[in-house]
């Protein structure tokens, strides 16, 4: 499978979203690991539209969602509604039911109806009254937060940023994007008239074709050892679970399709360790206190676990 197609996907979503590349390749990582992808980072530096960009880019079903306090469950799965005409009930579809879901600043909304995605999130499916009903394909959450230290916000429940394959932060530009921002942005907005540039079959097809990207049993030997020294870091009080290790080898995976090879390298995995693993882990009480975040432990990690040497 040619993944020339991901080079196209970027370079649409570059023409609106200015001068950060990486976030766009992980976005594109989460997406071809057939997981979901949280943006994190303070308003205003472009997270939604950088959301946007990629719904736009893809031809399929996009529906958003701004997460608020009052927000209900149903609001996200759907419901269902007597028709008195009838005498039967009749599923009105929530906003879930979509190729592409954007969840803005998730962290608004209380806990209750942020775990109304769980299932979705995890089985591509929901069940409304007991009715079980399959999403389409490719199923695709982005999530927005602002830091849980802003006013007016929920932590996520550590069951669903579990759920998130990766956990992405944007940060300011510097002063040159800064002023291209400026230029870009001072007449029209490049979004409205951004295009489709692939469709849902060729996302499926690439997510399909991303599997077959060979990866050595030294390499997952390697995201082993990582995993496991989470789990043993004195100042972590819960690691990684063996969904953080699948998620790390399916990111692997993306990342080397995106970049031009049928191979997982261990730079990959060491590139992707801190994006797909920090939001999985806790951090005992003391280093919470210090306001530590499990970023800088992760780093600790990955230059201490010895790297796997090519034989042959």
């Amino acid at each position: 499978m040619d993944f020339y197609l991901c080079k196209e996907i970027i370079e649409n979503i570059s023409r609106v979203f200015v001068g950060k590349s990486r976030p766009i390749e992980l976005l594109l990582v989460g997406l071809l690991g057939e997981g979901h992808v949280l943006l994190e980072d303070v308003p205003g530096v472009g997270k939604t539209l950088l959301a946007k960009s990629l719904a736009r880019s893809i031809s399929g079903s996009f529906t958003r969602v701004q997460f608020t306090p009052d927000l209900l469950p149903a609001d996200i799965t759907g419901f269902n509604v007597y028709n008195q005409k009838t005498g039967q009930f009749k599923f009105q579809p929530g906003p879930v039911i979509t190729n592409i879901l954007l969840a803005d600043e998730i962290n608004r909304t209380v806990p209750r109806t942020q775990s109304s995605l769980l299932e979705s999130m995890e089985e591509r499916q929901v069940t409304v009254d007991g009715e079980t009903l399959a999403l389409p394909v490719p199923f695709f959450v982005m999530a927005t937060q602002n830091p849980i230290e802003l006013e007016g916000t929920f932590p996520l429940p550590e069951a669903q940023l579990d759920r998130f394959l990766l956990k992405i932060h944007i940060g300011y530009p510097d002063k040159i994007e800064e002023i291209s921002i400026l230029e870009r942005f001072q007449e029209e907005d490049p979004l409205i008239d951004l295009e489709a540039v692939a469709t849902p079959v060729q996302i499926s097809e690439l997510q399909h074709a991303r599997k077959r990207i060979r990866i050595s049993s030294a390499v997952r030997e390697y995201i082993a050892d990582i995993v496991r020294a989470t789990r043993n870091h004195e100042s972590l009080r819960f690691g990684a679970s063996p969904r953080g290790s699948m998620g790390l080898m399916r990111a692997g995976q993306a990342l080397a399709a995106l970049r031009g090879r049928e191979y997982v390298l261990p730079d990959d995995i060491k590139y992707l360790a801190a994006p797909v693993l920090a939001h999985r882990l806790i951090l005992k009480t003391e280093e919470r206190l210090r306001s530590q975040t499990p970023e800088p432990f992760i780093e600790e990690i990955v230059a201490q676990v010895p790297v796997p040497v090519p034989t042959g």
